[in-house]
């Protein structure tokens, strides 16, 4: 009992999800005593959604290995490459199956409040018996309602996306690493390791939706956030599996994601201008979007970084609106003056 507890409050004291899996991970393995326990995770939509590791360990392994966040989604397997843990998933409930009368493997749902988000696989020697079952589920009743605790925390009630009060230590993450990866890449180097050496950068965009106080004003406030809700579903139907997206309020959102050029997340931003555009809102209609996005740099600031891509926001408003505006873009022509002393812009 003294071990189970000394788990549980090591889990529930951090507010960092990869701190919470991986800490899971570690208390089931010396709680149950597994071959192997790992948590997966479904990424992406529809018929291609993936499994990305979010931790992996052995009974031999120090400690848990996992997919880094900005895995390929094409690298990843699909979700019936594995037909156990896609029917645990679907169906929502244990699924067990043995092997050879040798390995048994047992995954359990991964749930949330809102929903089931992915699976967690134990691989055994034998078959588990009732009392580690109702223990397994025991500790993932606990890693739900933390898991619920730090959503209200950090996501925005209406569309579950991150609120902006999360977005500030993302953000710095982000220029974190981007100022490591400088340091390394000012550093000698051999042929193999240049070539492996990560090309994507951090980038910043924000989307705001075009005329929608003449939706609240037209149809009400509920179907205004009905439009919020459905735009942030087609988000994350449009960007990627390890792109962050926040609602900072209203109707403004915003994404943190990397890409390896600007025309990659010019690309990006089209395609949700696109799909938004195409897509018949219930009882509106059609409705458009205009984002602008930056590159961020190495010292960035959050509030500094957000001003450039709002200014682009700003300039795509005024002209014409259901646009994708590149700062950068803006600066090359001339329509904005940067000063490269304090990094501020002057709109001529």
């Amino acid at each position: 009992m003294t071990q189970l507890v000394d788990h549980l409050a090591e889990m529930t004291g951090y507010r960092d999800r990869d701190v919470l899996d991986v800490t899971l991970v570690g208390a089931l393995r010396d709680m149950v005593r597994p071959q192997c326990v790992a948590i997966f995770r479904a990424v992406g939509e529809g018929d291609q959604q993936r499994w990305l590791t979010r931790a992996h360990q052995r009974a031999e392994d120090p400690a848990p290995s996992g997919d880094p966040l900005w895995a390929e989604l094409e690298s990843l397997p699909l979700l019936d490459d594995h037909p156990l843990r896609a029917d645990c998933f679907r169906q929502s409930e244990m699924r067990s199956c043995t092997v050879e009368g040798t390995l048994t493997t047992t995954c359990f749902p991964l749930t949330t409040d809102r929903e089931i988000v992915g699976v967690l696989e134990l691989q055994t020697g034998r078959v588990l018996t009732l009392e580690e079952q109702q223990l397994v589920g025991g500790i993932l009743r606990v890693y739900r309602n933390f898991q619920g605790l730090l959503d209200y925390s950090e996501r925005d009630t209406l569309t579950g996306l991150l609120n902006r009060k999360t977005f500030d230590d993302a953000f710095l993450r982000s220029t974190s690493a981007l100022n490591q990866r400088q340091a390394e890449e000012q550093e000698p180097a051999s042929g193999s390791e240049r070539r492996h050496r990560p090309t994507s950068q951090p980038w910043l965009g924000v989307i705001d939706i075009d005329h929608f106080k003449s939706v609240n004003d037209t149809y009400g406030h509920l179907i205004g956030d009905e439009v919020l809700l459905l735009l942030s579903r087609l988000m994350r139907g449009c960007f990627r599996l390890h792109d962050q997206l926040y609602r900072f309020g209203g109707e403004e959102f915003v994404v943190l994601l990397r890409a390896s050029s600007e025309a990659d997340v010019q690309a990006a931003f089209e395609r949700l201008r696109a799909t938004v555009q195409s897509y018949a809102f219930p009882q509106v209609g059609h409705i458009t979007i205009s984002s602008g996005f930056t590159e961020v740099r190495a010292g960035d600031t959050p509030s500094g970084a957000f001003e450039r891509a709002d200014k682009a926001v700003y300039y795509a408003k005024q002209n014409g609106r259901n646009r994708v505006v590149s700062y950068q873009s803006l600066v090359a022509q001339g329509v904005f003056e940067e000063d490269r002393r304090e990094s501020d812009v002057e709109l001529f």
